[in-house]
């Protein structure tokens, strides 16, 4: 299972699940990602987290652990 965690600076990736429950997964989804939504991966700060990510047109930063629940292809 690829997470975007896993997904390289520069890249883009496709959301196939999301995983976790409750509160977390909820924020996830407010954010606005969902199933079928690309993400590119911007950068990454300095001392390796957070991440910087454009979904659906905005920036977001993103903490690697909750990347972890986001399963990409």
């Amino acid at each position: 299972m690829k997470t975007l965690r896993d997904v390289a600076i520069g890249s883009t990736a496709k959301v196939i699940k999301l995983h976790g429950s409750g509160p977390v997964k909820r924020r996830i989804m407010d954010m606005g990602i969902t199933k079928g939504v690309e993400i590119y991966v911007r950068k990454e700060a300095p001392l390796g987290d957070p991440l910087e990510l454009t979904v659906r047109g905005y920036e977001l930063s993103l903490r690697k652990a909750d990347a972890e629940m986001i399963e990409v292809a």
